[in-house]
């Protein structure tokens, strides 16, 4: 068990339930990450703890140890006035608004003349998610 607070550099593919990969390190640097330190989702940070260095495993993560459930109170729509004249809107692109708790990503999911309706999930949010993790180093 690697122990909280080392960095760790781990090579991943990731891939969706029918087979798409939605994201991987081929071709880039590791991936480095503290361990401890909420920077990955749980599940990824939970079987990287427990790798040696070399190993390469497969994991399987329910969406609930990965994004989380896609939450419909996530869901919402603001007056198409709201936006800046310069943007011109397109379903699918993501904004950044302003929340108590920051600057938070929004995916635009359609819009008409009076509003524009807002996704905040997370795109992956309501998926369950495959890894395959090779950990390469821990300092």
């Amino acid at each position: 068990m690697i122990e909280s607070g080392k960095t760790v550099k781990v090579h991943y593919k990731g891939t969706l339930a029918d087979g798409n990969t939605f994201d991987s390190s081929e071709g880039r640097d590791p991936m480095a990450f503290e361990l401890g330190a909420e920077q990955v989702i749980p599940g990824f940070e939970a079987a990287v703890a427990e790798m040696e260095i070399g190993e390469t495993k497969t994991i399987n993560l329910p969406c609930a140890e990965a994004y989380g459930e896609h939450r419909d109170e996530m869901l919402g729509a603001v007056p198409r006035s709201s936006m800046p004249e310069d943007i011109e809107l397109e379903i699918g692109m993501v904004l950044s608004m302003e929340s108590e708790q920051g600057a938070m990503p929004v995916r635009v999911m359609g819009f008409d003349d009076e509003k524009v309706d807002l996704d905040a999930n997370h795109p992956l949010a309501g998926e369950d998610l495959t890894f395959e993790l090779t950990l390469v180093e821990v300092e």
